[in-house]
């Protein structure tokens, strides 16, 4: 029976497999040709070489959405991940309630991106009007704060879910060693906890770095890019030239910048993933 069963394994996995290559490859490779063309339609393509990817790196708009993107993940991912440590800390130390407030912090991740982007739009120009500030689709500064307040709103609870795990599975002889040591709780957590929990933090920073680049229905709720494409991220921009304008350049070049964004997310995600795997620690 075993015998029979090693024979004929691989054919479970040709479901999958097939679902992958045609949901997945096959597109991807598509997409990838159709960013060297100018095209309307998949069967009406031109080649045009590297035009497309010239164009989208000389667009001042994709430049800027890449800086203000970059600038964006860069705090989110420090404020998401540090008040949700917090929290997963202070949820952790037996008090009462704990089970409530767990629910209570992670109910805004069930909350679709667009309904949270018009909630907290209506919320932040209800302050800015009340302190005589310039409206969201005039404000700059309160744009990007916004996405900011916003998504971390949306993500801590479920980050502090995985560090809430992770602390648990901290050995508690290494808490009681530490404390016989003469180790306070600062210590503690620098040289115990945190070295511990590497996994979940590798996990987290992967997952708030990965949805801080593609994010897309937020940032078109709350800003639309306003004002003047300069709260424009990535994803954003790339859905305004491809869909926003008729012509097959900017379907190519849409495509073009596309892959780039593709691309660069899987890079900085591959350096990110090296870099903290480095410091887990074997348990």
């Amino acid at each position: 029976m075993e015998k029979a069963l090693k024979k004929y394994s691989p054919l479970f996995v040709i479901p999958t497999f097939a679902a992958f290559v045609i949901g997945f490859i096959i597109p991807f490779a598509e997409g990838l040709y159709l960013s060297f063309c100018q095209f309307t339609t998949v069967k009406n393509a031109k080649w045009v070489g590297i035009a497309n990817y010239q164009r989208a790196f000389a667009d001042e708009s994709f430049t800027n959405a890449l800086g203000f993107t970059v600038s964006y993940a860069v705090v989110s991912i420090v404020v998401i991940n540090v008040i949700a440590l917090g929290l997963a800390l202070l949820l952790t130390r037996k008090l009462k309630g704990t089970n409530i407030f767990r629910t209570i912090f992670f109910m805004p991740n069930l909350i679709g991106g667009i309904v949270l982007g018009y909630i907290w739009q209506i919320l932040i120009n209800c302050v800015l009007s009340i302190v005589g500030e310039p409206l969201l689709a005039l404000n700059e500064t309160a744009g990007y704060w916004g996405l900011i307040i916003l998504t971390a709103w949306q993500q801590i609870g479920y980050m502090m879910i995985i560090y809430i795990a992770g602390l648990q599975n901290v050995p508690g002889e290494l808490l009681e060693a530490a404390e016989i040591d003469g180790a306070n709780a600062i210590t503690t957590l620098l040289k115990v906890k945190i070295p511990m929990i590497m996994s979940s933090i590798t996990i987290c920073v992967f997952l708030t770095l990965t949805n801080s680049f593609k994010l897309f229905d937020q940032n078109l709720a709350l800003t639309a890019g306003d004002p003047k494409h300069m709260t424009e991220m990535l994803a954003l921009n790339i859905y305004n030239t491809f869909y926003a304008r008729a012509g097959a350049q900017w379907k190519g070049l849409g495509q073009a910048k596309a892959v780039i964004f593709c691309i660069l997310v899987i890079a900085i995600s591959m350096i990110q993933l090296k870099a903290t795997r480095s410091k887990e620690v074997q348990q």
